[in-house]
């Protein structure tokens, strides 16, 4: 049976819709799954004292001609979105509750393509669930959803358990127990799959 990769992620993260894509190719190539795991990126810098690049402003601008170089090495689609920075935390929420109501892959891609593919300014309510509704998810339960306690909680709790875990940004990645930090490092992942082909392929022969 194939291992996974783990997946954590925040919306807000653009390296994150990065590695979320590439992950979707390693998973056409290997038929290796990734299970998605939200998380509140901006709980997991305060808990580890972490920053966004964003606050830095040369590596700000780095990372902006770099995640476009990224883009285009892996044929990603990808813009700035010009309303970043976003608060995630409602659509980190959300994720929780699609999830409860059985349409957690859908409203994943509905929401990253609507952040970094086509970008929308997804911190209007309005916006944000006619972005949904388009996508034939159902706007009204997601909505009435994010604002349940144990939802809250429950983005709490998960934020809290990555942190326990190690995490002190996204996109991180977990395969076969190693840690992965960054979209640039899933060659590392992609090489381990390899390995563990050709270590099978000797076992058969």
């Amino acid at each position: 049976m194939n291992k996974s990769i783990e997946f954590y992620f925040d919306f807000g993260s653009p390296t994150s819709y990065l590695a979320y894509n590439r992950l979707k190719q390693v998973n056409d190539k290997y038929g290796v799954d990734f299970e998605l795991k939200p998380v509140l990126l901006g709980g997991l810098f305060k808990a580890t004292s972490n920053n966004s690049p964003a606050v830095v402003m040369p590596k700000a601008i780095w990372m902006d001609i770099d995640m476009n170089r990224y883009a285009q090495r892996f044929n990603i689609k990808f813009k700035q979105n010009p309303f970043f920075p976003i608060n995630t935390m409602m659509l980190m929420r959300g994720a929780l509750v699609a999830k409860e109501i059985n349409c957690f892959e859908n409203y994943v891609e509905t929401i990253y393509n609507a952040m970094w593919k086509e970008p929308k300014n997804l911190a209007d309510i309005t916006i944000l669930s006619d972005v949904l509704s388009k996508a034939g998810l159902n706007a009204e339960a997601i909505m009435e959803g994010v604002q349940q306690v144990t939802i809250k909680d429950e983005l709490k709790s998960l934020t809290s358990a990555a942190v326990d875990r190690g995490l002190f940004g996204c996109p991180t990645m977990f395969y076969d127990g190693e840690f992965f930090f960054g979209q640039d490092r899933i060659f590392f992942i992609e090489e381990l799959i390899e390995d563990e082909r050709a270590q099978q392929q000797k076992l058969t022969n």
